[in-house]
């Protein structure tokens, strides 16, 4: 008897952002400069940013200029492919684009070190469907307060 099994581990998306992350991190050993690899980790966030597709890339473009002006502090760099923001080497913000996981929305997220405290629940991650000048106020607020 023929034995059937299905499999419900990690999507192909889930497993190329896998693949993305292990490339980072053997990347990050590789050392150099701290300039250098400021810089390359510049270039890597923006290649990511125009191999999205129009709609995401509007509201990364965006997200990356709202961290450069009000959070210079937070180091560009790319986590899991996607383009990210850092203290220290710990992501404080990230996009996640709704094209690398094939869901209808994108979302900017704030990991741990972000200092979005609020009590005690507050949300760290929000969806976006598009950029407008709304949306920039709040992300813009949300960076700001992230970043302390």
């Amino acid at each position: 008897m023929a034995k059937t099994t299905t499999y419900e581990g990690f999507t192909e998306e889930e497993r190329a952002a896998m693949k993305d992350r292990a490339a980072e991190l053997k990347s990050a050993k590789r050392g150099g400069s701290a300039s250098k690899k400021a810089a390359a980790d510049d270039q890597a966030v923006r290649d990511a940013i125009e191999a999205l597709p129009e709609a995401d890339q509007v509201i990364a473009e965006k997200l990356y200029a709202i961290v450069r002006d009000t959070a210079p502090d937070l180091a560009p760099k790319t986590w899991y492919g996607m383009p990210a923001f850092a203290r220290d080497g710990k992501v404080v913000v990230f996009f996640k684009p709704a094209a690398k996981f094939k869901v209808r929305y994108a979302e900017v997220g704030f990991n741990e070190w972000a200092q979005l405290d609020d009590g005690d629940m507050w949300p760290t991650a929000f969806a976006v469907v598009a950029m407008n000048p709304a949306i920039e106020e709040k992300l813009t607020a949300l960076v700001t307060k992230a970043a302390g």
